[in-house]
């Protein structure tokens, strides 16, 4: 695979300023600046940039958002980037020596999804549910999307990756749901990401953790606009909506979509994150609401305690 794999496509400025969060005019700025980005320029003379850039204004804009002055990152390379970044995270690189782990990329990076699904389906059924994803989806797809982001893999590739994750993990969370007990399970958990979110991976293993747990999950898939969050919110009586944040979306990004959310629900239900950009925001809403997946236990665990004690 050619280290050019993205450079097939280009994006706009309004793109880039609704993946990253960084303004139209702080790029421009930037670029007049520390001469960074370098857009192109397309037919019609509108700014245009590649992937790689976007990429690495997605981790200026995590290291802004934890703290760098933009005059010392902004010029660093992607790797540079990229190393600063890995300090600020407590969770470990996954392994990619893993011989699971490297059985699935080589695989996928081989074409051989047939193989791969089988790969996974029989990892699934061998570790049980719980350790699928927290042992080998959730690694795997850190190392898909690292890949993806230094050109080893193309978006194509990423796409049948989760396209074949989406149908491992469906088949798994119906067998491990209880279809009778349904609509007595509780809390309620309605999974979904705001408009600007487009990932959906961190999502399908929040919705498996949450079903061992034994609650009702509803899923409304990707980018679901916020007045239709609170309008399922409450046809479905749920009594959380979760939403997944990956590392594309800004912190102020993601606070502004939470505060509106919670302000158009009033109270009727809460609102527990996950992903990767949700660490972040841990000083903002407070530890109980910012989940990872292994706190997904301890939060279901805590709410249903709460319920009991407002019972009595």
């Amino acid at each position: 695979m050619s280290n050019n794999a993205h450079a097939e496509r280009m994006i706009t400025i309004s793109e880039v300023e609704r993946e990253t969060g960084i303004a139209k005019e702080t790029l421009r700025v930037w670029e007049r600046r520390y001469e960074f980005p370098k857009p192109s320029r397309d037919a019609n003379g509108e700014r245009i940039y590649s992937v790689e850039q976007r990429v690495r204004l997605q981790l200026i804009k995590r290291l802004i958002d934890n703290g760098y002055r933009p005059g010392k990152i902004v010029n660093l390379s992607g790797d540079e980037l990229a190393q600063l970044a890995a300090r600020k995270t407590t969770t470990p690189p996954p392994n990619a020596n893993d011989p699971l782990l490297a059985e699935c990329m080589a695989l996928l990076a081989g074409h051989r999804m047939h193989e791969l699904r089988q790969t996974m389906v029989q990892a699934q059924l061998r570790l049980g549910l719980r350790s699928f994803v927290t042992e080998l989806v959730a690694p795997l797809t850190t190392l898909v999307g690292d890949a993806w982001s230094a050109g080893r893999l193309a978006v194509f590739e990423e796409h049948l990756y989760a396209e074949t994750l989406q149908g491992v993990m469906r088949a798994a969370i119906f067998a491990a749901s209880q279809p009778n007990e349904r609509d007595q399970a509780s809390p309620r958990i309605l999974l979904t990401t705001v408009p600007m979110e487009r990932h959906g991976l961190g999502l399908l293993m929040a919705e498996a953790l949450f079903a061992l747990e034994g609650a009702c999950c509803i899923s409304l898939g990707v980018q679901t606009p916020l007045s239709e969050i609170v309008a399922a919110a409450k046809v479905h009586r749920a009594d959380v909506v979760a939403l997944s944040f990956s590392i594309g979306i800004s912190s102020r990004a993601a606070i502004d979509n939470i505060s509106q959310l919670k302000e158009r629900l009033d109270g009727s239900a809460e609102v527990w994150i996950g992903g990767a950009c949700a660490a972040q925001l841990i000083r903002q809403l407070g530890p109980d609401c910012v989940l990872d997946l292994e706190g997904i236990a301890g939060a279901v665990g805590r709410w249903r305690t709460s319920r009991v004690e407002l019972a009595n």
